[in-house]
This record gives C-alpha cells, structure tokens and sequence, in this order.
C-alpha cells in the first residue's frame, strides 16, 4: 500500500501525539501518525498506582538493556521505552518536572540557538492545565492537566520529610515548577481526576476524530525512503507485510532516544563507521547520531519505619483488590496516586546556581517493581545527581529494524559524577537524621551506617545504582560549527532535506528532573516552528536563585536562605 500525508510522524509517545495534535489542528494539511505500538486503553495503564506493572510488560515496553557497563561492575543496565499509544508517558512515574530555567538556558550556551527559557515558557503554559490556574508560570487552559499531588494526608511521612529538609537548612518551595525549584514541597504529577494523563488521553484522545489525521498502531518503522539527501517517506512493517507512506512535506521522527537515532542509522544518516560495521550504505555522514548519549542515576536510600504507616502494609493481595476496587468505583484513594506526593531539589555545594540532586519521597520500602524491600515498615528517597558529566553512545548493529541496538551509558565514567554521588549520599543521611523524622526512623537499611568512606560509597553505588529511566540527547540540536550537532535550531537534520526529528533525544543536556514535561514542551514549541507561528519570549517571569549561591550550599541553621 503507498499512502501519501503532508506530514508523516514516527512514535505517538510524549512528542509524536502533540505533533499529530497540533499539526492536524489545520484542516488543509493530511497527517498520519506511525506506532509501533498498540492501544492504551489498559487499567494497568490508566490507574497511577499500577505504573510498574506496564513497565515491566514487554506488550507496552521496547525492553532495551544497555551493554556490560564498564564502571558499574560490568552490570547490564535496564532501558525502557514506552511501546504503546502515549509512548513513555503512558509507562513512566507520572511525576512532572519541568526543569529549572537553568537547565534551559544552557542549551542555548550550548548552540542550541533560541531555544532558552524565555522562548520555552510560553510552550509550557500553552501545554499545561495546572489544577491550581494559571499565573506568570503556569498554563491553566492547555490538554496536560497537571495536579499538586493527590493528598499529602494520605501519609504523615510526606510532610515530616518536607520539615527535615526544612531542618536541615534547605527552603521549602511551594511550586518547583514555578519560581522557585529549589527546596522541599509537594511532588506534582501529569494525573487527573485520578487517571494517568499521557500525551495520548491529553492530546490524541480529543484529536482522533479529525478526518485529516490517520494513526497507525502496530507498525515497525525501518527506514526512511531517501533521494538525493531528501526524505520522500517511511518504509515500515505491518502484520508482517511490507509497506511504504509518502511525505508531501515532511517526516517527523518522534521515535525518541533510542528509536529516533537508530532509524536515522538504519537510514544511512550517522556516523560513517557505524553505519559500514552494520552494513549499512551511507547517505550522510553525521558523527554526533546516537552519541552525546545521558541520563540520570538513582538509588534508593531505605529505612525501617517504627510506625505501622508505611505503604508495606497495602502490598498484600487483599489489600491491593481493594486498592483497586475503589479506583475503579471513585478514582481516588491510593489506586490514583504514583506515592510520591512530596519531593525536593537541592544544590549539593556552593557556587552552583542551580539544583542538582533530586529526592522523590516515598512512604514504603520496596522496588520500582513494588515488591517489599523486607518484612514490616520502611520508608525511601530516590535519589541522585541530576546534572551527569558522563557521556555514553547507541548504535545499530545491522540494518534489521527487529535487531536490539548497543547502548552504552558509560555512567560514572567521569570523576566528577563520583564526587556528586559521594555528596549525594552523605547530604541524603543528614536530611533523613533530622529530628522531624526521629518517630518514624528506624534502622538504615541501605546504604547501611558502615557505608561512609568514599571507596565504601563508590562500590556500594556501582553495585546498587539504578537508571532513573531518562536517556536523552542522542540527536541534540546545536550550531553549525559543532560537529556532533545533528539538528539546527528548528529541528532539521543537517544536509537532508524534510526531516525534523522531535523528542528527548533533541535535548543538548539533559535538564534536572523527570523529562516527560520539557519533552511535551519540545513538540508544542516545535509544533509552532514547523507551522511558522512561533510565540513571542516571555521575559515577565523572574526565576529565584539564591542570593548567597557562590559561598553557601544551603543555610544550615535553618529557616530562609
């Protein structure tokens, strides 16, 4: 079958279904929206609290797992990526960060022209439906209803860890999203009216309707239809046949970290060397396709809770039938929440302007698969570093679309990244020893009280550090004197003509927190730049930095920095 759009967009994930959204809002132009995936409409996906059994399904997951990495004791590291209407975002956390203003600006330093916070604020209010309205920060009429958490009264622990964070000399913030990241306060997340909001039920849902939009679930994209540098279509797979679809104007690859690189390889566009070991015919030569490769490490810092309030008391299966009888029945309770209702960002030393190190607070001791850590009650951070100066790389291994990629991480390569997780650790057993904890906290579990010197650190981490689930960066925009820079600033591959690529693998560094919210923002902004619109800078809304941030990390005797 040839089937010819305007616009031809691979991945419905966190950036494909705003683009398909948004460019179909023109009634003149045809846009067809390719999934490898299928239908979301599962209650394993829908009910916030279920977020880790559809991640573990490889029916909604890609499954990707990265090489032995060299620094972490040889350890093949977990990746995975939404395989389903809403892509990652109908599989991830649910927790929405935007990240700091910094974080922005710095893709600009980095060559990433115009992209900075006062051209990204617009394009996150436009998305946005903040249950609190809007203001000069957030968006209070846009398809992401975002809500302050569900109900920090659900557990006393949320609160007692916002106090010890107050305690320990850091500030509260009441909106991290807003003028202030730095501090402690109440989590956020992309839920509503107690369902997870992806980008499939927030922008694909309203838009399916539309004539001139065509989503296509269940195909395999494997290479793109190239003639003399210029991009006609997709060739993809669909119950086991062979297809093509045609471009008027242009494909959109929203495949994201790892799928959008490796269709760039697959078609010929990447690094010379990769594409000849693969056996693949070189189109354009771009070294920087799949490198510049980041992403955030976590551990989980655990104790024992002396109070019977921990979630480790709802992990039965009575306990979790009736969990999920209620949300069916109300969708609320503990069925409409992920559980971390609170949250922080802090700096970890002086002269950073920024955080770099982000908690999510839970009231139980389990893993990310939610199965209990030990017997009777606990309570956990997440934690880590959130600015990574280590740099990994994926390529293809053969031109076979089916052929998992080789990912390499490389995390804790870099020294840097061992101090930081060094400080992490040391400044996350002050938090959690302050007083407003001192009912709750029993015995350290992990890392353990012996666990204190750097060299008792650095093997407990490379034996027990987890991804956070945020690769990134693998296709960054950046300027034309930088090599490595697949992208200019409007998203067009460099020296191919009608090929934009549009989600987290864009990104020139990754930002400080979850990436599901500068990613939907990324699609919004981009959506404009295809369409010719782009929205005025907003330069109205000032950005708290601390006055004292080149001497002091945080004032340790408490209270307002």
């Amino acid at each position: 079958m040839n089937s010819t759009f305007d616009y031809v967009i691979v991945g419905a994930g966190s950036a494909g279904c705003v683009l398909a959204a948004r460019l179909s809002e023109d009634p003149s132009v045809s846009v067809a929206l390719l999934e490898a995936g299928g239908s979301d409409r599962s209650i394993l996906i829908q009910m916030p609290t279920a977020l880790s059994i559809p991640m573990n399904m490889p029916r909604y997951n890609w499954g990707f797992e990265s090489q032995p990495e060299p620094f972490l004791d040889g350890r093949r590291m977990d990746c995975p990526r939404g395989k389903v209407l809403g892509g990652s975002s109908s599989i991830n956390g649910m927790a929405f960060v935007r990240g700091h203003a910094c974080d922005i600006n710095q893709w600009e330093t980095l060559g990433a022209k115009g992209w900075n916070y006062a051209a990204c604020l617009p394009y996150y209010k436009k998305m946005e439906n903040w249950i609190q309205g809007a203001n000069s920060y957030r968006g209070g009429d846009g398809p992401m209803a975002v809500c302050a958490g569900n109900n920090m009264a659900l557990n006393p622990l949320y609160q007692q860890f916002i106090e010890a964070g107050q305690q320990a000399g850091y500030p509260y913030t009441a909106d991290y999203n807003g003028y202030q990241q730095e501090g402690f306060g109440q989590m956020h997340m992309s839920v509503k009216d107690g369902v997870r909001w992806s980008t499939a039920n927030a922008y694909l849902k309203p838009a399916k309707g539309r004539k001139n939009l065509t989503i296509i679930p269940n195909t395999l994209a494997q290479s793109l239809i190239t003639e003399n540098n210029k991009v006609l279509g997709v060739n993809y797979q669909s119950a086991g046949k062979q297809m093509r679809i045609l471009a008027n104007r242009e494909v959109i690859l929203s495949a994201g970290s790892v799928g959008s690189p490796t269709l760039l390889q697959r078609s010929g566009i990447g690094p010379t060397a990769v594409l000849e070991a693969a056996g693949v015919e070189v189109v354009a030569d771009l070294p920087g396709v799949g490198e510049n490769l980041q992403d955030h490490l976590e551990v989980y810092f655990q104790y024992r809770c002396k109070q019977p309030v921990s979630l480790n008391r709802h992990l039965g299966l009575f306990a979790k039938a009736k969990i999920g009888a209620r949300w069916l029945l109300t969708k609320k309770g503990l069925g409409a929440t992920n559980h971390f209702e609170s949250c922080a960002f802090i700096r970890s030393q002086a002269g950073l302007q920024s955080p770099d190190v982000q908690y999510h607070f839970l009231p139980g001791a389990m893993r990310y698969d939610g199965r209990a850590a030990f017997e009777g009650d606990g309570f956990q951070v997440h934690v880590g570093p959130n600015k990574p100066h280590s740099r990994g790389t994926i390529k293809i291994v053969s031109a076979d679309a089916n052929a998992k990629p080789h990912i390499q991480f490389n995390y804790l390569e870099h020294e840097q990244d061992k101090k930081d997780w060094r400080s992490a650790i040391r400044l996350t057993r002050e938090i959690l020893g302050q007083a407003a904890l001192d009912d709750y906290r029993g015995e350290e579990i992990q890392p353990g009280k012996n666990i204190e010197s750097d060299k008792e650190i650095d093997a407990w981490l490379r034996k027990n550090v987890e991804s956070a689930y945020h690769p990134s960066c693998t296709v960054k925009i950046g300027a034309d004197s930088d090599p490595n820079a697949v992208l200019d600033h409007e998203l067009r591959v460099r020296g191919i003509q009608n090929l934009r690529v549009v989600d987290s693998s864009v990104f020139p560094s990754i930002t400080n927190g979850n990436l599901n919210a500068p990613t939907i923002m990324v699609a919004e902004r981009a959506a404009d730049i295809i369409r010719g619109t782009l929205m005025p800078e907003d330069t109205s809304a000032p950005v708290w930095i601390p006055d004292n941030w080149e001497s002091m990390q945080r004032n340790k005797s408490g209270g307002p920095m």
